[in-house]
């Protein structure tokens, strides 16, 4: 039983000692831990420091690609590593490592595919009133786009079994952790939350210069991720507004052309039912496109899952530094 931790990074050379000297080497269940850092093209010496203080390995990409595509990497370093768990948790010490072993327990105990670091964001004291409220807000919101019970939707302190990273498949460029939640509810999988800490971070977030610009892409991401997963009921809500307001001003126009002022007038509530009633049928015929389109999508995403499987076995390495493109120590910073 392999366990491996990814970090994602981006120019924290200053805080990931602290948070690579926190990360247990031995955790009751798991036969190794590996500890893997995903170097998104650092300006700082993160590479250099990662592996001074202890990473098994760096997988550095030469430009910066975002957070997403970083934690995409990882998973995809991981799964062909050998990993039969995947911890993910942020290079900025904001996540206690020593709580990883808590994390992981419901995967091993067998009783969770996937498994969320819950913050309890909305009571944290280091969050201002208006971002506890959003993170409430916000996480709401995921439980019912993802038909999860999942309390904190944006922490990025998670571990996954080996099952479910494999059929995680993160499309957007933003962040991994909205859709991953969206894929794992959409596909049954069994989802646990466990209560840790969260420690203030000394910088602003890294993700999103604004709470405007986070909020922008985090609902992008979030309204294509459902309307992926779920594309009859996008279009069927839609089409529900045009009918029903065809449907109102059909009886408008009814009341209007029978009542007392029988025969006269009203001709443009006819026009604009009938434009509603119009739009509204080729939205419904829209979602029946995008749902036979998701049907088909579901068997390549049931393809690319044996194929990954398949990789992941053929490949045969044995741990981290076993595979091609990583830092280890001694080979410098080229990766």
């Amino acid at each position: 039983m392999k366990l491996i931790v990814q970090i994602p990074c981006y120019n924290e050379a200053e805080h990931l000692p602290d948070t690579l000297a926190a990360i247990p080497r031995q955790v009751r269940g798991a036969d190794s831990v590996e500890v893997l850092v995903i170097d998104d093209g650092s300006e700082d010496d993160t590479t250099a420091v990662a592996l001074a203080h202890g990473a098994d390995a760096v997988l550095r990409f030469p430009g910066r690609q975002g957070l997403a595509r970083v934690f995409r990497a990882g998973i995809d370093a991981s799964i062909r590593a050998g990993a039969d768990i995947i911890v993910n948790t942020d290079g900025d010490n904001q996540y206690d490592g020593s709580e990883i072993p808590r994390l992981v327990a419901p995967i091993l105990a067998g009783n969770a595919d996937m498994v969320v670091g819950d913050r309890d964001p909305g009571t944290l004291s280091h969050f201002s009133m208006a971002k506890r409220l959003l993170q409430r807000l916000g996480s709401w919101l995921m439980r019912r786009l993802s038909n999860t019970t999942v309390a904190d939707s944006t922490s990025g302190f998670r571990a996954y079994s080996r099952e479910a990273a494999l059929r995680l498949n993160v499309i957007n460029d933003f962040t991994y952790t909205l859709e991953t939640l969206i894929q794992a509810g959409n596909r049954r999988m069994r989802i646990a939350d466990v209560p840790i800490k969260a420690r203030q971070t000394p910088r602003k977030s890294r993700l999103a210069p604004t709470m405007f610009h986070y909020l922008k892409n985090a609902g992008g991401t979030m309204a294509r991720a459902y309307a992926m997963y779920e594309p009859m009921k996008v279009f069927f809500y839609a089409a529900a507004i045009f009918l029903l307001g065809a449907a109102a001003i059909g009886v408008r126009f009814l009341f209007f052309y029978f009542g007392p002022t029988s025969g006269t007038g009203n001709v443009q509530s006819l026009i604009l039912a009938a434009i509603l009633a119009i739009v509204g049928f080729q939205l419904l015929s829209l979602g029946l496109v995008a749902d036979l389109m998701a049907a088909n999508r579901k068997l390549l995403e049931e393809q690319l899952y044996r194929l990954r499987r398949q990789d992941s076995r053929d490949l045969g390495v044995d741990g981290l530094a076993s595979l091609p493109g990583m830092t280890t120590t001694g080979e410098g910073h080229s990766g």
